[in-house]
């Protein structure tokens, strides 16, 4: 199901900025950097990536909502969409 812009991209730059924070917590494991910091910088990053997720799968079930007949078309019951929520957590 195809999200609305505003969604799409809002989703797209907090992955982007996810990116971001792998690419640093790869320097700082390079540079030796404070255990304390690295595992601080990957709660960081685990909890971007969780939000990302949810967020998606908001925009999705709005999607559902609004379209009710593509959603059954394309296989969204209420089971398969609690399947996919529980994935998240």
């Amino acid at each position: 199901m195809e999200l609305q812009h505003g969604d799409r991209d809002d989703i797209i730059n907090r992955l982007k900025r996810v990116e971001g924070q792998l690419r640093g917590l790869q320097t700082m494991i390079e540079e030796g950097r404070d255990c304390n910091d690295v595992l601080t910088q990957f709660a960081a990053a685990n909890r971007a990536l969780s939000r990302a997720g949810f967020r998606f799968f908001s925009a999705t079930m709005e999607q559902c909502r609004l379209n009710p007949e593509l959603a059954t078309a394309q296989g969204y019951s209420s089971d398969a969409l609690e399947k996919m929520f529980l994935r998240l957590s």
